[in-house]
């Protein structure tokens, strides 16, 4: 059992297990199977730490730049947040199943809160095949001879998105890094008009079974068109090219971006929560 005073995260030894409980559920998990896929589990190279309060099988949870868990009931949440007490917090959000990241944040916000965002409600989409509409074929993925274009639609999508300025701080020079590995990686995907970006996606996460879609915007003078829609079928065509199960979430709240979903095939499969630490 991991206790809440420093012992050992989940290790090389643990792999199995650890690979087996992450694929009870790989829409849910993909954030973090596909760190443990491309990282294993040596803190160092993942980026975080893997922890159970019993057994992987039975809870499961990741501390790093975000706070998630994956598995578990209320007790291991008590656990999980102990442990994450018992230290400075490296966290800039939990995220994760609404049944375990809001009681999670309500055991932590003493001492983290109060959070910048709740979002308490976030339909988990997914999509097992093509989708139910024809792909815009003018999507494609974006090239590094597109980044200078690209980046001034990504930071729009971002702020609006999260609330804050990704170049703030270092002028966008880490927020430009992670987009060109995501460009090199062939995750990024665009509809231009000229130099404009009218559409714009990309998947973040890509584990074996499931990659998810993130950063979906449109530019505000081109809605209403149904490029997102179309958009958003061109991106999940090529994650089922693949062999995967195209995935995201969405705000509850956002009533035109679930339309915009459903149109293209997504149905709900679970819900998450997110909550903004500032």
């Amino acid at each position: 059992m991991l206790g809440i005073l420093g012992d050992r995260p989940l290790g090389a030894k643990d792999a199995d297990a650890v690979a087996r409980a992450l694929d009870l559920d790989p829409v849910a998990s993909c954030m973090v199977s596909a760190r443990v896929e491309a990282y294993g589990l040596s803190p160092r190279f993942l980026g975080g730490e893997m922890w159970t309060a019993s057994e992987p099988g039975v809870s499961l949870a990741f501390s790093g730049a975000n706070l998630m868990p994956l598995i578990g009931g209320l007790p291991d949440v008590d656990v999980f947040a102990d442990r994450a007490l018992s230290a400075p917090r490296l966290c800039s959000s939990v995220v994760g199943a609404a049944e375990l990241v809001l009681p999670l944040w309500e055991r932590v916000a003493p001492s983290w809160g109060p959070a910048r965002e709740v979002r308490a409600d976030q339909p988990l989409l997914s999509l097992s095949g093509y989708p139910e509409i024809t792909p815009d074929s003018h999507v494609r993925l974006v090239t590094m001879a597109d980044l200078d274009a690209y980046f001034p639609a990504a930071v729009e999508m971002f702020i609006g998105e999260v609330g804050v300025d990704p170049t703030a701080g270092d002028e966008g020079r880490s927020y430009r890094r992670r987009l060109a590995a995501l460009i090199s990686a062939r995750r990024v995907f665009a509809r231009f008009d000229g130099d404009r970006v009218v559409f714009k996606a990309e998947i973040g996460s890509m584990s074996r079974k499931v990659g998810q879609i993130q950063g979906v915007w449109v530019d505000p003078q081109w809605r209403g068109r149904g490029y997102g829609a179309l958009g958003t079928a061109a991106v999940a065509a090529a994650i089922a090219r693949q062999g995967r199960i195209a995935s995201l979430y969405v705000n509850s709240f956002n009533g035109a971006a679930r339309q915009t979903y459903q149109r293209v095939g997504f149905r709900q499969v679970g819900t998450f929560a997110t909550v903004l630490v500032d």
